[in-house]
């Protein structure tokens, strides 16, 4: 017994020293940096916006509608609901991986039994056996390269990739319905004020139809007063479209059934001003966008994989022990329950197999290079995206002062006309045409309210969503690591 004790201890002592160096061994992912400079502002930036709170971003359009569609969806969205899955799932492969850094447990048991049927004399050499085994197996992988703890980090960074994932899905389901009720709300008004443009159009060619009958006008004002009429008719259906297919959209995001309209039509609907958006910097994208965030996360997992594959030419050291109580009868001879052990030690080194650890390692390198040109690409194409819509929204806005003047102006015309007309000093005629131009006016000025709010959610959008006056905070704690990436 003590013999078997002493082997046993030295099999432990010489393992310990590996159980400590292999503690110490926990590879880093690589920090990614980009290959071009990013500027210190954009470059289409007016002014420096104040920063506004998230939280309640969509609330301060004052809409109700608008909020409860938008809380509505963050409820029952599949995508969104796919994307917690994907968590869900990440994060079951995290705690998978996590369990490769323990030894695992298994409870055995086992009964067997032999019969020879030879005579007693001969049963000394090939005995009668029953046998009953209970015990515990413990086997376990030394992680002396730290391959394992590699595999795991990198299973860690692709939850945190998953979580940013769908934190980028809420982003772009929430943008999608504010732009898809704008879409609608719009196409609600164009469409009612091109009814009343038809209707002018339709009244200019009924008068004058009475006036080629009375031979003031001629046949080819009848006809193009006729086709004027008929054009503006062939715009309506594309804008009752406009307003089905956007309500069937809101219901697909809503989890609905698209076959009912999910929104209440409103042609009178008040347009709502434009929010502050705080744009920050190129560098706090960062911090803001989850598409970036979720590269990064993808390709810190895909460096960690690099370290996994090269940890391969590493020795391998695998420990199994097996510890129970045995219940066993030779020839009939019951023997008391007697206590067995089995401890095994194995270790393994790479020598030659055929360049086949160095083609794994190649093929992780080129996924991690892939990884890191993505994420560089994601950057370059967020301040992209931030840039043209700031170029939009800053367009937009000289665009609207332009067309409320325009309006404005000819809705006094109006005014001097109707009383013109009213005094007789001109025709119903005149009158209408100048109704037109107002109205032609208001179509355009709409269309531009439509224009300026989704310019608005886009750049909302771009920018990762609202900046949270509480997470410069987090800017101080992180500037070290974004500008080793700016460099």
């Amino acid at each position: 017994m003590k013999i078997a004790f002493l082997k046993h201890r030295t099999i432990w002592l010489s393992i310990a020293p590996i159980l400590l160096l292999s503690g110490c061994t926990t590879p880093q992912a690589d920090i990614p940096k980009l290959d071009t400079t990013l500027s210190a502002s954009f470059y289409h930036l007016d002014t420096v916006d104040a920063q506004s709170d998230d939280i309640q971003w969509w609330a301060k359009f004052n809409d109700p509608v608008l909020t409860a569609l938008i809380e509505k969806a963050l409820n029952a969205n599949h995508d969104i609901r796919i994307a917690m899955s994907r968590i869900k799932a990440a994060r079951a492969g995290l705690d998978a991986q996590d369990s490769r850094l323990w030894p695992t447990l298994n409870f055995q048991t086992s009964a067997s039994t032999a019969h020879s049927g030879l005579p007693a004399p001969y049963k000394q050499g090939l005995p009668d056996l029953r046998a009953y085994r209970a015990g515990i197996d413990i086997a376990w992988e030394i992680d002396v390269s730290g391959g394992i703890r590699a595999a795991a980090n990198a299973a860690k960074s692709d939850a945190i990739a998953a979580e940013s994932g769908a934190e980028g899905t809420r982003l772009l389901i929430t943008s999608e319905i504010a732009r898809q009720y704008f879409i609608l709300r719009g196409a609600e008004q164009r469409l009612d004020l091109l009814e009343e443009l038809v209707k002018t159009y339709h009244e200019s060619a009924r008068l004058i139809s009475r006036r080629f009958t009375e031979g003031q006008s001629s046949r080819f004002e009848l006809n193009l007063a006729k086709a004027e009429a008929g054009t503006l008719d062939a715009q309506l259906p594309l804008l009752e479209t406009l307003v089905a297919i956007s309500q069937t959209h809101i219901a697909l995001l809503l989890g609905e059934n698209p076959s009912v309209s999910p929104v209440s039509a409103n042609p009178k609907y008040t347009w709502p001003q434009s929010r502050i958006i705080g744009t920050g910097q190129p560098s706090d994208l960062f911090r803001r966008r989850p598409d970036l965030m979720a590269a990064e996360a993808g390709y810190t997992a895909e460096s960690l994989r690099s370290k996994e594959a090269e940890s391969q030419t590493w020795p391998k050291l695998f420990v199994n022990a097996l510890i129970g109580r045995e219940d066993l009868r030779i020839n009939g001879l019951d023997l008391a329950p007697v206590p067995f052990s089995n401890v095994a030690m194995a270790f393994a080194i790479p020598i030659f197999n055929a360049g086949r650890i160095q083609a794994g390692i190649d093929a992780q390198s080129a996924r991690e290079n892939e990884a890191l040109l993505t994420w560089q690409k994601s950057v370059l194409v967020a301040v992209k995206e931030v840039e043209d819509t700031l170029s939009v929204r800053s367009q937009e806005q000289k665009r609207g002062i332009s067309l409320k003047a325009v309006v404005q102006n000819r809705n006094r015309a109006l005014q001097e006309v109707e009383l013109l007309y009213r005094e007789g000093q001109i025709d119903k005629l005149a009158l209408l045409d100048v109704q037109r131009l107002l109205l032609d006016s208001e179509i355009v000025l709409m269309d531009h309210e439509t224009q300026r709010l989704l310019a608005d959610i886009q750049l909302y959008k771009a920018l990762g969503g609202g900046w949270n006056p509480s997470q410069n905070e987090l800017k101080a704690a992180s500037e070290d690591k974004y500008m080793k990436v700016l460099r």
